[in-house]
C-alpha cells in the first residue's frame, strides 16, 4: 500500500466514507428479513413460526463468519477479502430471493449472515488507510454507518415490501450489493497482510492472543460485560411496552430509533477517545451506560424516564463499542483483524447471555430486577476496566504477558511489529 494512501487525508477521508457505506450496506442485508416474515410466511405457505428461524439462522451465520473469517483479514488481502465476501453476500441475497421453500429461504439466510461480517473487517481497513491515527475517530465512522444500516433496513424492507413484495426487497438489495462490490474493486487499495501469514495460523492464534496479554483480556472482557448490560435491556423492553404501557408492535418497533442517537454520537465518541485515551475514554463511555441504568429505574412508572433511559443507554453502550476497538487496535496494528474478532465473538455472547438473564430477571422480580442485572454488569464492566494489567495466573508482569502474546502471534516482522 503506497505511503500517500496510509497518510490521513482528503483521499484518506474518502475512503473512510466509502468504507463507511460499505458497513452500511452489508450490516443491512444482516436485518433485512425481520419485516418480510409474516409476507414470506404466506407466500411460502408455511407458518410465521416456521420463518420466525430466519433471522436466527442469519445471526448464527454471521457469528461463525465473525469467528471464522475476520480473522483472515490479517493474513490475506484485506481489499480482496472485503470485496469477495460483498460479492458473495450479493449471491446469497440472489439466492434468498429465489428461495422456492422455507427450508431453502434458512438455507440462503444462513449463508448471508456467514459471508456478512465486512463491518468487522472494515473498521481494521478504514484505520490503516488512515495512518493509523485518530483511530477512535475513524472507527467512530465506520461504526455510525453500520449503526444507519440496521436502523434503516427495518424501515426500508417493510416499505418495499407493502409495495412490491417481500422477494423484491432481496432483490433491490442484491443490485446495491452488486453496485457496491464494484465500487470496492475499483477505488480500495491493495491492503496485504503486515507480514506473511497462513490463514490456519491467524484462526489458532486468536485465542492464545486474548490468553497471554491481559490488556486484550481487560478490554475484550469490559466489552463483554457491557454488552451483557445491553442485552439485559432490549429483551425485557418488549415486555415492558405491551404488558405495562399496552403498546401495539409498530410503537414498540419505534425505540429502535434511538439506535439513530447511537450513530450520531458514534464519531463524537470517536474523538473523544482520542482524546482521553484507551482507559479514560472507556470509564466515560461505561459511566454512560451506568448513567442510563439510574435513569431507567423508574421506567416502569413514567414514559419519559424510559426514553431519556434507552438514550442515554444506546449512546454509552455503542460509544464503549468505539472506544474499546480504539483500544484494541492501538495495541498491535498488524493484528487488528485478530483482535476485532476476538472482541466481537465475546461480544456477541455476551448480548446473548444478557438478553437471557434480562427475562429471567423480569419473571423473578420485573422491571426492578431487569435494571439490577443490567447495572450490575455496568459495574462489573466498570471494576474490569480498572484492573492492573497483569497476568494473575502466571504471576506475570505486563511486560511478561506482552512478551507471551508475541510468542503466540508469530515472528516478528520488519519494524518490530508482531505479525
Amino acid at each position: 500500500m503506497s505511503e500517500s494512501l496510509m497518510r490521513p487525508g482528503r483521499g484518506g477521508a474518502r475512503l473512510t466514507a466509502l468504507l463507511a457505506v460499505t458497513s452500511a450496506v452489508t450490516a443491512a442485508n444482516v436485518y433485512l428479513s425481520q419485516p418480510l416474515l409474516a409476507e414470506a410466511a404466506a407466500s411460502l405457505r408455511v407458518p410465521v413460526g416456521t420463518l420466525g428461524a430466519l433471522p436466527t439462522a442469519t445471526q448464527v451465520g454471521f457469528a461463525a463468519g465473525v469467528a471464522l473469517l475476520v480473522p483472515a483479514g490479517d493474513a490475506v488481502d484485506r481489499r480482496r477479502l472485503i470485496t469477495v465476501l460483498t460479492a458473495a453476500s450479493a449471491v446469497a441475497l440472489a439466492a434468498c430471493a429465489l428461495a422456492p421453500t422455507a427450508f431453502w429461504l434458512l438455507v440462503a439466510g444462513l449463508l448471508l449472515g456467514v459471508v456478512s461480517p465486512v463491518p468487522q473487517l472494515v473498521a481494521p481497513l478504514a484505520v490503516a488507510l488512515a495512518g493509523g491515527e485518530r483511530i477512535g475517530r475513524t472507527v467512530g465512522t465506520v461504526q455510525a454507518g453500520l449503526l444507519v444500516g440496521v436502523l434503516a433496513s427495518r424501515t426500508y424492507a417493510g416499505a418495499l415490501a407493502s409495495v412490491a413484495g417481500w422477494r423484491a426487497v432481496f432483490w433491490c438489495s442484491c443490485a446495491a450489493t452488486v453496485l457496491l462490490a464494484s465500487a470496492l474493486r475499483r477505488h480500495l487499495p491493495a491492503a496485504p497482510p503486515a507480514a506473511p501469514l497462513r490463514y490456519r495460523t491467524a484462526l489458532a492464534s486468536v485465542p492464545k492472543i486474548f490468553a497471554a496479554d491481559p490488556r486484550v483480556r481487560r478490554i475484550v472482557v469490559a466489552g463483554a460485560l457491557v454488552g451483557v448490560s445491553f442485552g439485559a435491556f432490549w429483551t425485557p423492553l418488549t415486555f415492558l411496552l405491551v404488558q405495562h404501557y399496552r403498546f401495539g408492535s409498530a410503537t414498540v418497533g419505534l425505540f429502535g430509533l434511538v439506535a439513530a442517537a447511537g450513530a450520531v454520537v458514534s464519531p463524537l465518541a470517536g474523538r473523544l477517545t482520542d482524546r482521553l485515551g484507551g482507559r479514560a475514554g472507556q470509564t466515560v463511555m461505561i459511566g454512560a451506560v451506568a448513567a442510563g441504568w439510574a435513569v431507567l429505574l423508574p421506567g416502569g412508572t413514567g414514559l419519559g424516564w424510559l426514553i431519556a433511559g434507552t438514550v442515554l443507554l444506546d449512546v454509552g453502550t455503542w460509544s464503549n463499542q468505539v472506544g474499546c476497538q480504539q483500544a484494541l487496535f492501538a495495541l498491535r496494528p498488524a493484528m487488528r483483524s485478530r483482535l476485532n474478532a476476538c472482541y466481537f465473538t465475546l461480544r456477541f455472547l455476551g448480548i446473548a447471555a444478557g438478553s437471557f438473564a434480562g427475562t429471567l430477571a423480569w419473571q423473578a422480580a420485573g422491571w426492578f430486577g431487569v435494571a439490577g442485572t443490567g447495572a450490575a454488569a455496568c459495574g462489573a464492566a466498570l471494576l474490569v476496566t480498572h484492573l492492573p494489567d497483569r497476568d494473575p495466573a502466571a504471576g506475570r508482569s505486563r511486560t511478561g504477558g506482552i512478551r507471551a502474546a508475541r510468542r503466540v502471534a508469530g515472528p516478528v516482522a520488519g519494524g518490530g511489529v508482531p505479525r
